[in-house]
């Protein structure tokens, strides 16, 4: 191996050339130590980036959400209660309505008191059929 010391040297030598290759990754201010060229140079420092947000919640926050979620859970209680209410009192005029129309039904239904009961043996099966039993003694 031989190591050529004359001729064409193109103007530098071969310790001069490692340092200028220093010199340009880590020397001068804005290029990276590592001389990664792909990486952005820094432009500011840590102290002055924006701060992130953090994970956790301040707990004025906190009690905001918490009395805000309240609210709705009371709010939905009320509502739920209203329609509860309003459900009962229909199937209770529903109930009043057919009470009142059985009632209705009984006080205009003609009543006669068939005395004879061979009547009803002679009578046909449809006319059986419509006759009802009663109680006879509230008249």
């Amino acid at each position: 191996m031989e190591v050529e010391t004359s001729g064409s040297n193109d103007g530098l030598s071969a310790t001069t050339g490692l340092a200028e290759s220093a010199d340009a990754a880590g020397g001068c201010r804005g290029s990276r130590k590592s001389g990664r060229w792909w990486k952005d140079p820094r432009k500011e420092k840590t102290s002055n980036l924006v701060k992130v947000k953090p994970l956790k919640s301040s707990w004025k926050n906190k009690m905001k959400l918490k009395s805000g979620s309240e609210n709705v859970k009371k709010l939905q209680t009320e509502i739920r209660e209203k329609m509860a209410a309003e459900k009962a009192a229909l199937v209770e005029a529903k109930k009043e309505s057919e009470r009142r129309r059985q009632e209705n039904l009984r006080k205009a239904e003609i009543v006669q008191v068939i005395k004879n009961v061979h009547k009803l043996k002679r009578a046909k099966k449809k006319q059986l059929r419509m006759i009802e039993k009663r109680d006879t003694n509230g008249m």
